[in-house]
């Protein structure tokens, strides 16, 4: 019996950036009908090996093979015409189109467009069919949600006809339900002889749904086994080079005073809805506050309520004065030199500015500490050797404070803001998503520094939609739907199952 030739086969890819080796003499087979993970720590080289299979960039040695061919791909067309599609991070889709205009952007057919987006109609309801990706056409992006987005990526690369489909870091920005639901996307897509690479660095979706999975360390392949054949403890010390802890170590909590008392809390959007609806708690120094919920319900507004550029009514008082809820672009910098530090959920577009480079963001809302300042001037070498010293210890990769935002990974990004903003040593530290997008290795660094914050009587307000994580980290869970907190409940008195129902509003009475 003949055997199948690999859907992709890469023979010794080699890419530099400057001095650093992105990628150094890779080799790897990927098998048609099957999804074959690559996992690695952030900067290990993943994305830059599917830039160049995608055509985004040129490899510096080696050559392709699709499906037993040696193939030339010098730009992201030539990779669309060998039926390779990819689904970004961060998505491709411009906001204020429908789907359908996205979908046809860039495959349109004359000078017709009309024509272009009738038969895009009727293509698009047939792969929502076949393939369980229902879109509605007509919808703008702006007015759909991140897993309907990831949807329409889907679409439009099978649009294209791509029998490859790769997708890098596809639930980072994914709620648990819409991430179950992609995968059972993925295996349908997989049944109809659809071939997948799936980057990413949980090890979960890596067990639950690949066939085969390659790990990347520092740049080179470091192993590839079958799926089935290994263990999360075994790819976790694969991809670090160590073996990783896998589990939260906390000791017994000691909490102290009140830091944080929040009463009947609502904000509204632009249109005046209420998103966030009299919510009420407390924070005390020395624990952790958990914040549980599906994204979209309410955690956001709350966050950009405490950490002062959302204008809210009720009452917050931190440390027993109250807080300015005007939502003046001042308020930030106030809550900054009081000892209040945020983590925010988007570190694109509200934890960095992503065409300054590492150094700046490193300091960013710290400027004007007595450390950074030369009389009337900035300091800019204290804060240079100060970034350097931030991005060793947190293993920024590559280390280099003269690069812009734009070039790290985003688990290298969500890093830079990390680093930034624990150490202060700040009494409340607001945070939200701190491993959204990073590796195994840097969320148990993560993790031991948000312990260890609170072991020194730090009080911690905790947003996340990884159940595993809060119930991991937290002391005390409050669970938010549709803008109201549902409860409290203590990690030892509860499980994911009633989480899950009271993220959806109900209870297990009610249930």
């Amino acid at each position: 019996m003949t055997t199948a030739a690999p859907a992709i086969e890469l023979v010794g890819i080699s890419k530099a950036f400057g001095s650093v080796q992105a990628n150094k003499d890779i080799s790897i087979r990927v098998m048609p009908g099957t999804i074959h993970g690559i996992i690695g720590e952030n900067g290990a080289g993943k994305s830059t090996l599917m830039s160049i299979l995608y055509g985004f960039y040129k490899a510096d040695a080696g050559e392709v093979f699709i499906g037993g061919k040696k193939t030339a791909i010098p730009d992201s067309q030539a990779a669309i015409d060998a039926g390779i599609g990819m689904v970004f991070q961060h998505f491709k889709l411009v906001d204020n189109f429908t789907v359908l205009e996205n979908v046809v952007l860039g495959a349109e057919e004359g000078f017709m467009l009309g024509t272009s987006i009738s038969k895009a109609r009727r293509v698009l309801k047939s792969l929502s069919e076949d393939y369980g990706l229902n879109v509605e056409p007509d919808a703008k992006i702006e007015d759909i949600g991140v897993g309907m987005q990831q949807r329409v990526e889907i679409l439009k690369a099978l649009y294209r006809q791509a029998d490859i489909l790769i997708l890098d870091e596809p639930t980072g920005t994914l709620t648990p339900a819409e991430a179950d639901q992609l995968f059972r996307i993925l295996d349908r897509l997989k049944n109809e002889g659809k071939t997948i690479i799936l980057i990413t660095h949980k090890l979960r979706e890596i067990m639950d749904v690949t066939d085969t999975v390659s790990v990347m360390r520092a740049g080179e392949m470091t192993a590839t086994v079958k799926t089935a054949e290994v263990t999360p403890a075994e790819l976790a010390e694969l991809m670090v080079g160590r073996k990783v802890r896998l589990t939260v170590a906390k000791k017994d909590i000691s909490v102290g005073e009140k830091i944080l008392e929040v009463k009947d809390l609502s904000v509204k959007d632009i249109n005046g809805v209420e998103r966030l609806k009299g919510a009420s708690f407390d924070v005390r120094a020395g624990e952790i506050l958990g914040i549980a919920g599906v994204a979209g319900n309410g955690q956001s507004e709350l966050l950009e309520a405490l950490g002062g550029y959302q204008k809210a009514t009720g009452s917050v008082t931190y440390k027993g004065a109250a807080m300015d809820l005007s939502g003046l672009v001042s308020n930030g910098q106030d809550r900054r030199s009081n000892g209040i530090a945020h983590v925010p959920e988007d570190r694109q577009s509200e934890g960095l500015i992503m065409e300054f480079m590492a150094w700046e963001n490193a300091v960013f809302g710290y400027h004007l500490d007595p450390e950074f300042r030369k009389g009337w001037l900035t300091d800019n070498a204290a804060m240079k050797t100060d970034a350097a010293g931030k991005m060793e210890r947190f293993d920024v990769r590559p280390p280099d404070p003269l690069l812009k935002a734009k070039s790290f990974s985003g688990g290298n990004q969500q890093k830079i803001v990390l680093a930034r903003e624990f150490e202060r040593s700040p009494d409340l530290l607001l945070i939200g998503q701190p491993t959204r997008g990073v590796d195994i290795g840097a969320i148990e660094f993560i993790h031991q520094s948000i312990v260890e914050l609170r072991d020194q009587g730090k009080a911690i307000l905790l947003v996340s939609v990884e159940l595993d994580e809060i119930l991991a980290l937290s002391d005390r869970i409050a669970v938010m739907f549709d803008g109201r907190i549902m409860g409290e409940r203590r990690p030892s008195e509860t499980d994911e199952s009633e989480l899950g129902l009271m993220m959806a509003g109900m209870t297990k009475d009610v249930a």
